[in-house]
């Protein structure tokens, strides 16, 4: 009986620290941090090896060198740190409860008014993967996704007009933003700057990209490489319905 319930405890530890360390992952994946914590998993390893095999002047050594890398970890990423805590409640768990209806809807009005100016524009929306590198090669916003404040933003000849906007749960986080061209070498040369950059960014990260072309006001969506050319607003809607909120279908 003692064995059974020191087996169960050991399971629920191992789930713990799974989930921890999942979390944690999580938490760094689309930041600077995540290269770090790569390096401070690395020591960790090597310090439990080292001290397995009795190398007690290495494990000495690296014990010193982890309890420095984590304290760098802190001072170093704190405003990340700081950052995700905060999107703990804001992005995650409020996805239950954020209006998307009515984000989509505004993304979707501020870029058929574009169109009709062919006004261009470069909208990504974040998932599941974090898009903080490309958030901070731009100017931080962070407010409330309106159809105005995007139509403001692209209006030529602005200070934020070049470069995209990175949307985060229901707040504009940045614009100016800098996002990877593709390196395809299938795609069309036809194809402009913002094209390329919307399906670089969606071949590196799971974000839908909307792009508003300058051209021809033509509207189309970026997603895992692909391009989608010339929606309508109804189609817009729908995919960004169906992209945006994966977990509709689940609460039905």
């Amino acid at each position: 009986m003692h064995n059974h319930i020191s087996l169960v405890k050991i399971l629920i530890e191992i789930c713990i620290l799974w989930f921890v360390c999942y979390g944690i992952l999580l938490f760094a994946r689309g930041t600077r941090g995540v290269y770090v914590l790569r390096g401070i998993i690395l020591i960790t390893l090597i310090f439990i090896i080292t001290k397995q095999l009795g190398f007690d002047r290495i494990n000495w050594i690296f014990t010193k060198i982890f309890a420095l890398s984590i304290l760098a970890f802190l001072i170093i990423f704190q405003q990340e740190i700081r950052r995700g805590l905060a999107s703990i409640g804001q992005r995650r768990w409020s996805r239950f409860f954020l209006k998307e209806t009515e984000i989509i809807s505004e993304i979707t009005t501020a870029c058929f008014l574009l169109s009709k100016k062919k006004t261009g524009a470069l909208i990504a929306i974040e998932r599941e993967t974090r898009l903080e590198n490309y958030i901070e090669s731009g100017i931080e916003i962070d407010a409330k996704v309106n159809s105005e404040l995007l139509i403001t933003i692209f209006t030529p000849n602005t200070p934020l007009h070049d470069g995209g906007i990175v949307i985060s749960g229901e707040r504009v986080a940045a614009s100016g933003c800098l996002f990877p061209l593709t390196q395809n070498p299938k795609v069309s040369t036809t194809l402009g700057t913002r094209h390329r950059a919307a399906l670089g960014l969606s071949e590196e990260t799971d974000a839908i990209v909307v792009i508003v072309s300058e051209e021809t006001g033509g509207v189309s969506v970026a997603i895992g490489g692909r391009l989608t050319h010339d929606l309508d607003r109804e189609s817009l809607e729908r995919v960004l319905g169906n992209l945006y909120r994966p977990d509709s279908k689940n609460r039905k």
